[in-house]
């Protein structure tokens, strides 16, 4: 039962870093101010905003790993 639990929350982490992820490149985010519930609205924020700190911490460690280097093309 907790090793479920553990994936459903990985999970949720992964679509929230994805959404992350879109917002960067292409700037559509999903509209949490368009919840009326604030209770709702606030854990929606707190959820899109883990994700944008999974980003963050993603991008940290691409940027200063051997692995990965810039492309000169640039973003598509």
């Amino acid at each position: 039962m907790l090793a479920r639990l553990f994936h459903y929350a990985f999970d949720a982490v992964l679509l929230s870093t994805l959404a992350a992820g879109v917002r960067r490149s292409s700037g559509f985010t999903p509209d949490a101010t368009s919840i009326s519930d604030p209770t709702l609205r606030s854990i929606a924020e707190r959820y899109l905003g883990v994700g944008e700190s999974v980003f963050d911490m993603v991008q940290a460690t691409a940027v200063n790993s051997a692995y990965f280097k810039r492309d000169s093309k640039g973003p598509r």
